[in-house]
């Protein structure tokens, strides 16, 4: 076994990659360490010289990355899919946000005013970008992207397919989230832990994968205030923070959807999540209750 652990788009990422041949591993390690600092030079909002901050200061981006456009291509799906609670250009209420919370003296423990939430709002809006694969446009000046609810699971993916190529049947990849790759080499499943997150140390419900991804979102990953009302997590429409669950999390076959579904279902009705599982025809949803009452809904 080859294992590598580090820190990638702001989460911390390990591999273990199985293969009887360590040549092997050791190499196809190297080429997925390879795409992912390749990626992250594409989809980073923490590195000034990434191809998404050059889109959100420029508001255009002449011959983009194909992966940038893929995964904008894919966040307009996953809009369509869930009614537009996912939508990557929620980055100006986070900028509000921090504005109000960080960079203000005594910030109102009520969060920006109405009328400032309101103006941020016309910035948002995925219908508003121009998305080809030669140019990438904001409509609207002042729009700006994040894509934090969905490039971990996109470069999760990309890592499955490299590990594939070299011929490798059993790792689990986790870069922020969870992908698994055939079974356990023992040949039990591989697993992974949703715990409930204001109960640190506690045991949570294990969850079983096989060629499986799991994703959790939940406003406890950033919180703007100490009471946990303003979070990293923003409703599209009402540019609000969502106190519906403590956390969601996803299991999809691929760890792209498993990511925008978790970020989307944080703002949705299990009634909407049950809707969206039917018409995708697969996949689970594990929800934790702000009162601790956890639930799943299967489709």
């Amino acid at each position: 076994m080859v294992e590598w652990q580090g820190v990638a788009l702001g989460a911390n990422v390990s591999l273990r990659i199985h293969h009887r041949d360590t040549g092997i591993a050791t190499e196809a390690l190297r080429q997925v360490l390879q795409d992912l600092r390749r990626l992250e030079a594409v989809f980073s909002l923490y590195r000034e010289d990434s191809s998404l901050r050059q889109l959100n200061r420029q508001g255009s981006l002449v011959a983009p990355a194909p992966e940038l456009v893929d995964l904008l291509l894919a966040s307009r799906q996953y809009a369509a899919l869930t009614d537009g609670a996912f939508d990557p250009t929620i980055q100006p209420l986070w900028q509000l946000y921090s504005q109000h919370f960080t960079e203000r003296g005594e910030a109102d423990p009520r969060g920006p005013a109405q009328e400032d939430i309101a103006a941020a709002l016309q910035l948002v809006g995925l219908e508003n970008v121009l998305i080809d694969r030669d140019r990438i446009a904001f409509r609207r000046r002042g729009m700006s992207i994040s894509l934090n609810g969905i490039a971990q699971g996109y470069v999760t993916d990309r890592a499955i397919e490299r590990l594939r190529r070299h011929g490798i049947e059993h790792t689990l990849v986790d870069m922020g989230e969870s992908r698994a790759l055939g079974h356990h080499p023992s040949g039990r499943p591989w697993q992974a832990m949703i715990a409930d997150p204001l109960q640190p140390g506690r045991d949570g419900l294990i969850v079983p994968l096989v060629d499986m991804s799991l994703a959790t979102s939940g406003g406890y990953g950033f919180q703007f205030d100490p009471a946990g009302h303003f979070h990293h997590i923003f409703d599209p429409r009402s540019g609000r923070s969502p106190q519906r669950y403590r956390s969601v999390s996803v299991m999809m076959p691929t760890a792209t959807t498993a990511d925008a579904l978790s970020t989307a279902f944080s703002l949705m009705a299990p009634e909407d999540i049950e809707a969206v599982l039917r018409r995708l025809g697969t996949g689970r949803a594990y929800l934790i209750a702000p009162d601790g009452q956890s639930s799943t809904i299967q489709s």
